[in-house]
């Protein structure tokens, strides 16, 4: 056995197996973007690894045989492991731990290497764009904007690690929907829920208070422009700080502005134009021609089905399918 590789790229899900070291490592460097040396591996044992991939995060599942050593260059992304079985030692940044069966652990801090040592290790690790981190700690009340130091490798509670947990099986079953997984808006959602989670889950420095300006700037001026926005753009996928760019403030000025006079949220009202769109979409499909409310729900972002009966029964008084088959 050599290699093995396939690919579903309309999913992003991707499995490799082999079994030569050198292979694995030239495999590994490339999909964790990174300078690895790796010492003690030896022919014949198999390495795997399968990645769900979403372009700005990526879910994989990884099998490393034996004792091996691993130098690994800075990965300048955010890389969550939860080990299922083996041991995992690590040092990085002046800092030593050991990782063992059950535990969930930030690999290294993204722009430092590190040194590591794998026995017989089984996980899964989650890897995620830290542009998208930064954008979504901006989001947060009390959060400042660029770069995160983050103060532990491990998760702050148990129930945090619980929850972070839940969150990746959450998107694991996203992505391997493939009609859900290619939907830009899910996608775009999914990555920020992602980040969310972890700055919850995990120790970090990203804590300031907001501005005087951010509160002077929470007017209705800023709310329309916000909303002007939202209503020519809501078939893409936009973030808070996309919102916050058009209507000229800050993200914490956009929310806050939003609270103070519609008393919501720039997303919340994200998702109810995205509603609105399903709702007009269902009123002119017709289902004889293969017209359903999942793929028109999915279009649009809306991926858990019954949370969004839920919601449009919320809004308007009936199902959605009731509104498709109402001609």
């Amino acid at each position: 056995m050599t290699a093995q590789l396939s690919e579903a790229r309309s999913s992003g899900r991707q499995e490799f197996s082999t079994t030569e070291p050198d292979l694995a490592i030239d495999y590994l460097q490339h999909a964790y973007r990174t300078g690895m040396r790796i010492s003690g591996p030896r022919d014949g044992q198999v390495y795997s690894h399968i990645r769900l991939d979403a372009g700005t995060f990526a879910i994989d599942d990884a099998r490393m045989p034996l004792d091996v050593m691993i130098q690994q260059e800075p990965f300048n992304s955010l890389v969550i492991a939860t080990l299922w079985a083996g041991r995992f030692e690590r040092e990085c940044g002046g800092v030593s731990e050991r990782f063992v069966a059950g535990d969930v652990f930030i690999d290294a801090e993204p722009t430092l290497p590190a040194n590591a040592r794998l026995i017989e290790v089984e996980g899964q690790t989650v890897m995620l764009d830290l542009d998208v981190l930064a954008q979504v700690a901006a989001t947060e009340p009390g959060r400042a904007p660029g770069p995160i130091r983050w103060t532990g490798f491990r998760p702050a509670s148990p129930s945090s690690a619980a929850h972070w947990q839940h969150t990746v099986n959450y998107l694991r079953g996203l992505l391997a929907n493939e009609e859900a997984a290619v939907q830009p808006l899910i996608r775009g959602n999914a990555a920020r829920l992602l980040a969310a989670t972890a700055l919850a889950t995990f120790p970090n420095t990203a804590v300031v208070d907001p501005t005087a300006q951010e509160r002077h700037d929470a007017t209705t001026v800023t709310v329309r422009r916000a909303i002007a926005f939202i209503e020519e753009h809501a078939h893409v996928d936009i973030s808070l700080a996309d919102i916050a760019a058009a209507a000229n403030v800050s993200i914490r000025a956009v929310q806050f502005a939003f609270r103070r006079h519609l008393d919501t949220t720039p997303m919340a009202h994200v998702r109810a134009v995205r509603l609105d769109r399903v709702h007009q979409e269902l009123l002119v499909a017709d289902p004889s021609r293969g017209a359903t409310v999942t793929d028109i729900a999915t279009r649009w972002g809306f991926y858990n089905h019954s949370r969004f009966v839920t919601r449009y029964r919320r809004a308007y008084g009936i199902a959605p399918r009731h509104t498709l088959h109402h001609r």
